[in-house]
């Protein structure tokens, strides 16, 4: 095969690559920002129970 041929291929795969990742690390967000939620949740209900 020719680079010219090759090029579009390698594009889109790096298109898909990419795109996989970005949902990976949204994911990723979402993960950490609902350890901080139960963290929090369970901060304050400490707090309640002890007073």
């Amino acid at each position: 095969m020719r680079l010219s041929h090759i090029a579009p291929i390698a594009a889109i795969l790096a298109v898909v690559a990419l795109a996989g990742c970005a949902n990976t690390i949204r994911g990723m967000g979402a993960d950490a920002a609902n350890t901080v939620n139960a963290t929090q949740s369970a901060g304050q209900r400490v707090a309640r129970s002890a007073n």
